[in-house]
């Protein structure tokens, strides 16, 4: 690649990336007039992405808010902890760094080999919501993507029985802080190039990030093998979690089943009691037409199993 085509390649990664991430702040009113939005640094591609496009769209943006970039040193062994706050200085932009010991904590609590997400994100998160108040933080910013989205609605139905995924904003459990991630529209490859362009000084996790069989890490690999076997595929899961229809869940309590009568008044949607609408066609492919099995006796007492477009069945 030239050096003029690279430019240019680069220049419309960032122009997407703008765009996805002020898309999603104004979808789901993320940032308002006048707030002081705290932005956690992790040192991961992911939050110094984030951090990056906020302070590009912060100078662009109609309204005024404040950025605050917050590391949370957790006292890992080798953390580099002039990185960060070197990189931070040089870009200009206020931050702080909190120092609390929570490595020694979760290596302690957690038996060796067992996964040590769950204390480690228990003990981040409640000194984040710490910090946020006393820097009087009105939004607490994420650096969560879309391919994280898409991974936490497999796991959780894989490995929890429900269909929850993970939130563009969301209120804390206690009511006090608005958690918000402007990443939601953002594909990991984008993010993963970007890191690249602007050589962000990444530091590695010593924590969750050096465990290979996390089975978040497996929905990953899944997920990425999907992107390349199939194009198009996980666009077309994300918009899923965007239109959902409780009546065709199973959930009582989304949907009053139990209530249910029939009223003679047809459906103004249209729907397909048995499921026999066509699949929509992919670009290039002849539009796909629902199928059943229909047995065919031939008078000689054998039965000839064939499938049959539903338009035709008898």
């Amino acid at each position: 690649m030239t050096p003029e085509k690279r430019a240019f390649e680069n220049h419309k990664l960032e122009k997407r990336l703008c765009r996805e991430v002020g898309r999603a702040i104004v979808d789901f009113n993320m940032i308002e007039e006048g707030d002081r939005v705290m932005v956690c640094l992790s040192g991961g591609k992911d939050s110094y992405g984030l951090l990056d496009i906020l302070l590009k769209l912060q100078a662009r943006a109609p309204i005024s808010f404040e950025l605050i970039a917050v590391n949370l040193d957790q006292k890992q062994p080798g953390f580099p902890a002039h990185i960060l706050p070197a990189y931070l200085g040089q870009l200009g932009v206020r931050f702080h760094i909190e120092t609390q010991d929570t490595y020694s904590i979760v290596k302690k609590v957690i038996p060796e080999g067992k996964t040590l997400c769950s204390l480690c994100s228990r003990l981040r998160r409640g000194i984040l919501y710490r910090v946020a108040k006393e820097l009087g933080a009105t939004k607490i910013a994420l650096g969560h993507h879309r391919d994280d989205m898409l991974q936490t609605l497999f796991l959780n139905m894989f490995f929890g029985g429900k269909l929850k995924g993970m939130p563009p904003k969301l209120v804390s459990d206690n009511g006090e802080f608005m958690v918000i991630r402007p990443l939601a529209y953002v594909p990991e490859k984008d993010l993963i190039r970007w890191a690249q362009v602007r050589q962000f000084p990444l530091i590695p996790c010593t924590l969750c990030g050096s465990q290979e069989n996390l089975q978040r890490k497996q929905i990953g690999n899944l997920l990425r093998e999907w992107d390349i076997k199939f194009p198009g595929r996980l666009e077309s899961m994300f918009s899923a979690l965007q239109n959902v229809v409780p009546s065709h869940l199973m959930d009582a309590k989304l949907h009053p089943f139990a209530s249910l009568r029939a009223s003679g008044v047809a459906d103004a949607a249209g729907d397909k009691v048995f499921d026999d609408e066509p699949l929509p066609a992919r670009a290039g492919e002849p539009y796909a037409a629902p199928w059943l099995h229909h047995d065919d006796d031939d008078g000689n007492g054998r039965v000839a199993k064939t499938l049959i477009p539903v338009a035709l069945a008898p």
